[in-house]
This record gives C-alpha cells, sequence and structure tokens, in this order.
C-alpha cells in the first residue's frame, strides 16, 4: 500500500508542482505521439479534446438561451435535458467501450467475421432499447411532465426530445466499431459535430419560435429538436465514413464455425462489460434530475404560484453553467491523470504516484478556491451581464461554492480511477446525490432556491469528502488543511481587492451607462483584478519563493526578478 511521505519542495508546493506536473505531461505526450506502442494514449487524448469542446458547448449554449426565451424557458430546457440525459446514458453509456473492447479482440484473433457479428448483436440490442425508451417518452409524456411540475409546459418538449433516442443508439454503436479498429476519429468528429449541430439548431429554435410569438413551450420543443438533429448529423457524418472505410473489405475467420460464439452469448457479454460503466455514467445527471423532479413541486407545496415557482426554477438553472464552466479544468486534468497514475503504478513507481496525486490535487484547489471565492462575491455583475437581471444572485453566490468540491471531486476521481478504482467515485457521488435529495426535501421549504443551491453545494461537498477519505486509506494522505491554510492570506486579500473594486467601479459608472454594459464592465474588471493580485499575493505571502520558481520550467526563471523585487520591498 502506499504511504504518504513529503518528498521534495515540488511536491509539497502547489503551483511550483502545477507547473513541473504540465511540463511533464506535455514532454510525455510528445514521446507518446512518436511511439506506436502508446496509440492507445494517442487515441484517449483524441477523445479527451473531442469532450473537451463538447462540453464547453454544451455549457456557453445556455447563456443566450435564457436571454432569449427568459426564466420561464431555461425552465422548460433544464427540466426536460437531465431526464433525456439519463435516459440516454441508460440506453448507451458502456457500449462503445465494450462493443470496442471486443471488437479490438475479434480483430487481433484477425476474425473479422466474428467483429461484424459484435456490431450486429450490438445494433439490435441498442435500437431495440432505444426504441422502448422512445415509447415510454412519447406516450408518458403528460405523465411526467405532471411529475416534473407543469404537464402545460414541459409535455412536448419531453415528447419532441423522444426521437434523439430513435438515433442515438445507433450513433453508439457506430463509434464503438471504429474505436475497436483503434480509430478514434471518427467518433471525436462526430462528438463535436452532434454537439455543434445540437447548439446551433438550439439558439435558431429559440430565436425562431420567440420571435414569431409562438412562445416558450415551442422553443423548448425546438431546443429538445436539437438532440435529434445533433445526432443525425452524427450519424450521416459516421456512415460516409463507415462507406469509405470497410466497404469492400474481405471477410477473414479465425474461428471454426462450431467454436463461434453465437448471438445471445455475445449479447451477454456485451451487456456484462456494458453495464458497470452504464451505472456509474448515470450517476452525474442524476443531481440535475434531482433539481427537475423536486424544485419546483417543492415550491408548489409551499403555497407559491405556479408561474411564480416555474420562474424560479428558471432563476436557479442560471448556477449550472458557471458550474460546468468552473469544472473544465478539473475535468481536463482528470482525464490527463487517469493514464499517467495508471502508468506510474504499473511501473510500481509509488513516489511518482504520490508527487501526481497531491501536484494535482492542490493546483486543483489553488485554481478552485479563489474560483468559487471570486464568483460568489462578483455574482450580482455576473448576474446581469448574463442574464439581464440580478435575481437569484443570492443562489448563486452559494452555488459558486459548488465549482470548488466539484473540481476536487472530479480530480480525486481521476486519481482513483488510475488507481484501478473505477467504481468507487460512482458510489461516492450516488451518496452525494442522496444527500443532495435529503437537502433539498429539507432546505426548500425553508429557503426556497437559496436552500435548493445550498442542497447542490453539501451533495458536492460530501462526493469529494469521501473521494478523499478512499485516497487516504489508499496510503495518499492529502487532506483539505494541507492545501487550504497556505492559501487563506492570497485568497483573502483576493477577495479585499475584488469587493473594493466592484463597489468602486459601480460607484462610478452608475448613472452614466446602461446597467447591463456597466455590469459587464464591473465584473471583468473586477474578475482582472483579483486574477492579478491573486498572483501578486501567492508570492508574497510566500507561497512561492525563488527555489520554487527555479523548478518551474521556462517560466519560473522569468518570474525571479520579480519575485526578488518584492521580498526587497517587503524587508
Amino acid at each position: 500500500m502506499l504511504q504518504y511521505q513529503r518528498s521534495d519542495r515540488t511536491a509539497d508546493n502547489p503551483v511550483v508542482g502545477s507547473f513541473v506536473l504540465l511540463d511533464v505531461w506535455r514532454r510525455t505526450g510528445k514521446e507518446i505521439i512518436m511511439s506506436r506502442r502508446y496509440s492507445f494514449v494517442r487515441g484517449a487524448a483524441i477523445l479527451g479534446a473531442a469532450a473537451f469542446v463538447s462540453k464547453l458547448l454544451g455549457a456557453l449554449y445556455k447563456v443566450p438561451y435564457q436571454n432569449i426565451t427568459g426564466n420561464e424557458g431555461l425552465f422548460v430546457y433544464q427540466q426536460v435535458y437531465p431526464l433525456y440525459s439519463t435516459l440516454l446514458l441508460l440506453a448507451t453509456a458502456g457500449f462503445p467501450t465494450a462493443i470496442s473492447k471486443m471488437v479490438s479482440e475479434r480483430l487481433a484473433e484477425g476474425d473479422r467475421d466474428a467483429a461484424g457479428r459484435i456490431f450486429r448483436v450490438a445494433t439490435v440490442i441498442l435500437s431495440i432499447t432505444g426504441l422502448c425508451l422512445f415509447v415510454l417518452l412519447f406516450v408518458g409524456a403528460e405523465t411526467i411532465a405532471t411529475w416534473m411540475g407543469s404537464q402545460q409546459l414541459l409535455t412536448l418538449p419531453i415528447r419532441t426530445v423522444s426521437f434523439a433516442l430513435l438515433v442515438v443508439p445507433v450513433v453508439s454503436v457506430i463509434r464503438g466499431y471504429f474505436q475497436g479498429h483503434q480509430d478514434m476519429m471518427p467518433t471525436a468528429v462526430s462528438q463535436v459535430m452532434e454537439q455543434l449541430v445540437r447548439v446551433a439548431t438550439i439558439l435558431i429554435a429559440a430565436w425562431w419560435f420567440m420571435t414569431t410569438g409562438a412562445g416558450v413551450v415551442m422553443a423548448g420543443a425546438g431546443a429538445m429538436f436539437g438532440a435529434f438533429t445533433g445526432a443525425t448529423a452524427a450519424l450521416v457524418f459516421l456512415l460516409f465514413t463507415w462507406n469509405r472505410h470497410f466497404r469492400g473489405q474481405p471477410v477473414r475467420r479465425g474461428t471454426a464455425p462450431g467454436q463461434r460464439e453465437n448471438e445471445w452469448q455475445i449479447a451477454r457479454q456485451l451487456l456484462v462489460l456494458s453495464l458497470p460503466i452504464c451505472l456509474g455514467s448515470l450517476v452525474m445527471p442524476l443531481l440535475s434530475l434531482t433539481d427537475s423532479f423536486t424544485v419546483t413541486n417543492i415550491l408548489l407545496q409551499q403555497g407559491w404560484q405556479p408561474t411564480e415557482a416555474v420562474a424560479a426554477k428558471g432563476i436557479f438553472d442560471r448556477g449550472q453553467p458557471l458550474i460546468q464552466f468552473a469544472s473544465f479544468f478539473a475535468g481536463s486534468l482528470s482525464l490527463s491523470l487517469v493514464p499517467a497514475i495508471a502508468s506510474a503504478r504499473a511501473h510500481r513507481d509509488e513516489k511518482e504516484v504520490l508527487r501526481l496525486s497531491h501536484t494535482a490535487l492542490r493546483l486543483t484547489v489553488v485554481l478552485g478556491l479563489p474560483a468559487s471565492v471570486g464568483l460568489a462575491i462578483v455574482a450580482r455583475p455576473t448576474n446581469v451581464m448574463l442574464y439581464e437581471d440580478a435575481a437569484g444572485t443570492a443562489a448563486l453566490s452559494i452555488l459558486a461554492f459548488a465549482a470548488l468540491f466539484s473540481m476536487v471531486k472530479m480530480t480525486a476521481a481521476g486519481v482513483l480511477q488510475g488507481l484501478g478504482n473505477v467504481y468507487v467515485p460512482a458510489r461516492n457521488l450516488l451518496i452525494g446525490v442522496a444527500v443532495k435529495v435529503v437537502a433539498n426535501l429539507l432546505l426548500i421549504p425553508v429557503w426556497d432556491i437559496r436552500g435548493a443551491a445550498l442542497a447542490t453545494v453539501l451533495g458536492y461537498g460530501v462526493a469529494a469528502q469521501l473521494n478523499l477519505r478512499t485516497l487516504r486509506q489508499m496510503g495518499i494522505g492529502w487532506r483539505w488543511r494541507d492545501a487550504l491554510l497556505p492559501l487563506t492570506g492570497p485568497t483573502a486579500v483576493m477577495s479585499l481587492a475584488v469587493w473594493f473594486a466592484m463597489w468602486g467601479l459601480e460607484w462610478l459608472l452608475t448613472g452614466w451607462l446602461p446597467e447591463r454594459l456597466m455590469m459587464t464592465i464591473v465584473a471583468l474588471i473586477s474578475v482582472s483584478v483579483g486574477v492579478a493580485v491573486y498572483g501578486f499575493a501567492l508570492i508574497r505571502f510566500g507561497v512561492v519563493s525563488r527555489a520554487d520558481l527555479e523548478k518551474m520550467p521556462k517560466i519560473g526563471p522569468k518570474l525571479i526578478p520579480l519575485v526578488e523585487r518584492l521580498r526587497r520591498s517587503d524587508g
């Protein structure tokens, strides 16, 4: 078992270690690309880059969508999409990985016929699953919409999104087949293409239906139709690529007919391989789905009018893109950690595992803590800048701290997965979902959407702490106080600077500019001041020293003169 040891200054210092870690990954990446032995890592990098672009697009479009459709329109979208995401993962998650594994094994044996039979069996299974879920959503739309708090607003969007479930399963099978041939590019391109077409459909449909006076229900249905158009675009691209790659290829059989697996054996193996991945993937959208089924209904039970409850849920949903955006760094770091730590573990290099784990976790806190605190402070101008008014600012300030816990949870999950604990992070997040449900029931009646925001923070916080506890049990003794204490001073100085910048700018600009333009200037300048002051404070408080900078590749030596000047002025 790994035992926690303090090694050198690089491992202790979160900032310096981050630069070294990133430089190691950069240099390692070049070596990987030059070596065919590590083609699987190159493929993972391609898929990771595509996932990053897709998630970025998936977070950003919600801001203009709310601007077009208002709080009620955002309510409609955010109620339905988590339900679709959950059913989609139930239908497809894990199958591309299972298909790719089985296909690659058969191809390694020279049995292309068996690979083709795996493809056909998987297509049948997922098509039937998608058809069943389509019928469930289309026929049960009214009932599900009632459970979600508004049959009138949600029935048509639920029925519209159900059509995507007829297409996406086939897309999933083809992606898995390409991955089984060690060709990740079709999957990556189709993912980005799907997201681009989906986002374009969402925004164009929302603009058209709101401009023509059709209302938020039609705008929501049009936005949900984006799931179908995006999946169709991906399917067309994959079929075109399939025709170019596989048309006319000879069929080679590597196994005698009597030794071949029958269709039932193939189906059983696919389900055994994909089901654990599917269950793990389902947990994440359950957090949002929890809010879809609880927030509006609890507010209605407390005597709120339906229009007020719908608007409040739409205002609460403003915070989701900000949490997603703040978590992008941790998501990318987590993707990089899994192969890096797995490689160090395979070489029994416990010191390297510890160094990577500690540096990644501390880097996450170095960036996540000021991001959460800063967002909480500038919540009002950010709210007006993005969403036109300041409604729900208190809830947004509370939700800001979910970003820190979400980032730590994701990074710790990456460490655990690199160490071979694939299911533990999913289990811990499921416990976090349970905490979120209970907290919603207890806090929303007392504190409306602010209670829902606090419940989200608690859910992510519990999941993060459980991941860290598991790491400590494995010998990676990282603790919150080790990372937070050195950052207390820099974060406090940054907070004061941001608050004074925000207050001063509002005082100077009030009455001179339209409110949204003024708040945009206030938010952007305040954030810039916070970034500059935080970097300055890291040096001034000794979190970064000359010795640390000397260990930083490239950028460190250039910063040494600045540190020396600050030290002299301090003395």
